[in-house]
């Protein structure tokens, strides 16, 4: 089935590594910088078409940007995986379950299983917490699927050795903690107008793409246009690093807002 074509309005929610930037206890320059472009929340987007609104992951700082974005409804929460700073925020979903009710989670079996024992509270019919919020988990496997009249496709990627799930949302892609994509899943992220892709820093790293790997991968892939994301400091300062940059590729930044 072809893609809806839809206007999809992103706002970077976050674009920092797991630490975000400033990092606690650090007296490197970047996490010193007085640019607001060098400060930078654990990496989440919101994602909007019509009337409807979601999160990719639910970060550790997650209230906090709700609050700076001014968000007043959400319909719910495509999970990549199930580390700390993309399921840390999860109990703030609360407020918006208030709203609405029930609030729809997209997720593979591993990251429910985690979630179901890190937060056991909200899952556990015997002993969940009364003002927990109330979600509804929809598991995600490779199979592309509709939400609110718009196509997802979950894409498999590895961060290290570990699977997880990317997602592309019409003409955009979201990927992160990316260390390697197979041939085969590079299939789904033809003919993109937008990739947002992890770029951590200038030294590799075991588990994320560095710099010099996002871009080969921005290359290969050859969407119009790239963002990247899940940044540490030890990538540089966003002005700096953003001069060297292609003309198709930009540094995400946290409040950055595009359409696609």
């Amino acid at each position: 089935m072809d893609l809806i074509k839809k206007q999809l309005n992103i706002t970077f929610l976050g674009t920092g590594t797991s630490q975000g930037i400033p990092m606690i206890a650090s007296n490197d320059p970047v996490c010193l910088s007085k640019d607001l472009k060098d400060n930078r929340l654990r990496s989440s987007i919101l994602i909007s078409w019509g009337d409807f609104s979601f999160t990719v992951d639910c970060s550790l700082d997650f209230r906090q940007q709700m609050l700076r974005e001014n968000v007043h409804s959400l319909n719910g929460v495509f999970f990549t995986h199930e580390h700390a700073d993309h399921i840390g925020g999860l109990d703030d979903l609360r407020a918006f379950c208030y709203k609405i009710g029930e609030m729809p989670i997209y997720l593979n079996e591993r990251t429910l299983k985690s979630l179901e024992k890190r937060f056991e509270y909200i899952f556990s019919n015997e002993h969940k917490y009364p003002g927990a919020p109330s979600v509804i988990p929809q598991i995600v496997d490779k199979a592309p699927f509709f939400v609110k009249g718009l196509e997802v496709i979950p894409i498999e990627v590895f961060h290290g050795n570990l699977p997880i799930t990317a997602y592309r949302f019409a003409d955009c892609a979201y990927l992160t903690d990316v260390k390697s994509v197979s041939e085969k899943e590079k299939l789904k992220l033809q003919n993109l107008e937008v990739l947002i892709v992890n770029a951590l820093r200038i030294d590799e790293h075991p588990t994320h793409f560095n710099l010099q790997e996002a871009l080969d991968f921005v290359l290969e892939i050859s969407p119009k246009k790239a963002y990247f994301t899940h940044i540490s400091h030890r990538l540089g300062f966003h002005s700096e690093v953003s001069k060297s940059l292609p003309n198709n590729v930009f540094l995400a930044y946290d409040g950055l807002k595009i359409t696609v």
